[in-house]
């Protein structure tokens, strides 16, 4: 591959469910060593976009290409098993088990053969705390619950687990909305990290504050449709959050906001003035002491 083929594209990509378009010519290209930031408030198409990079939809127009060859998922397996994996919102992990488990789910390394065939469970284990040492946490006991650990850690379990089998592409959905500060810190420490490592890192998200520091490069969609692709010396935090927002929208808010300000001010003088002319207020207490 090329230094200039990115590892995955998609040229004027469109997908439509009957006459509701969700997507409508939708061009993007990420590198490997590169975290491209997929922005875009709720209903902007983030969510179809990655189901038809990961395999769930196919494109109703336009190519997905995968290290420079047109490629066509049947099914979101097919597209693990070339290199994309995805960390959905949900994490599709099962709390009551054991990190071990969910980390190896359905991928579990087994010794043996035919009908004597098992599972290396102390292998798995190892592995497993390996891996989770790698990304900077320390595991005591891999047969622990995986719901014992925080939103963050399980976050990164879901990430270790695809970089293990050999994500090209790591696609994250939102994986900072529902932290705190210290536990998002850590999703965007291993970020980072996956981008040091050589992956593609697709980061969607609509938090600006938190795709900014480990974001290259930016996209953005408003409505299905691209309102562009800029790299992180082309513009601001500030001009990011305008596109997000809607300039035209801010300013035809501030002006609404600007109005109801001044008609509540003017509506309190009023009551104020009709208060002072009331028997017993100010006015008649100032002619009472003039006589």
């Amino acid at each position: 591959m090329s230094e200039h083929t990115p590892t995955i594209e998609m040229r004027n990509v469109s997908k439509h469910f009957g006459s509701v378009i969700a997507l409508s010519d939708i061009s993007m290209k990420v590198d490997s060593g590169e975290v491209m930031c997929l922005l875009g408030d709720n209903g902007a198409g983030k969510s179809t976009l990655i189901k038809t990079l990961s395999g769930v939809y196919r494109p109703t127009e336009g190519e997905l290409l995968l290290e420079g060859k047109p490629t066509r998922f049947k099914s979101p397996a097919y597209a693990l098993d070339a290199g994309i994996a995805t960390v959905y919102q949900d994490l599709a992990m099962i709390p009551l088990m054991s990190i071990t488990r969910n980390f190896f789910m359905g991928r579990e390394p087994t010794v043996g053969w035919g009908p004597f065939k098992r599972i290396a469970w102390k292998h798995a284990d190892r592995v497993a705390k390996q891996e989770m040492a790698k990304i900077g946490i320390d595991v005591r006991d891999p047969g622990q619950p995986v719901g014992t650990l925080s939103g963050g850690e399980r976050q990164c379990v879901a990430i270790a687990r695809a970089v293990y089998f050999g994500a090209k592409v790591l696609i994250l959905d939102e994986p900072t909305s529902a932290l705190g500060v210290k536990q998002a810190s850590v999703v965007l420490r291993y970020i980072a990290k996956a981008r040091a490592d050589g992956l593609a890192v697709i980061f969607i998200t609509h938090n600006v504050h938190h795709a900014y520091p480990v974001a290259d490069a930016f996209t953005l969609l408003k409505r299905g449709t691209s309102l562009g692709t800029f790299r992180k010396d082309e513009i601001s935090r500030e001009e990011v959050l305008n596109m997000m927002a809607g300039g035209a929208e801010m300013e035809s808010l501030d002006a609404e906001l600007a109005e109801f300000q001044r008609s509540d001010q003017e509506s309190k003088a009023r009551q104020n003035g009709n208060t002072a002319s009331l028997p017993g207020g100010p006015q008649q207490a100032y002619a009472a002491g003039d006589q």
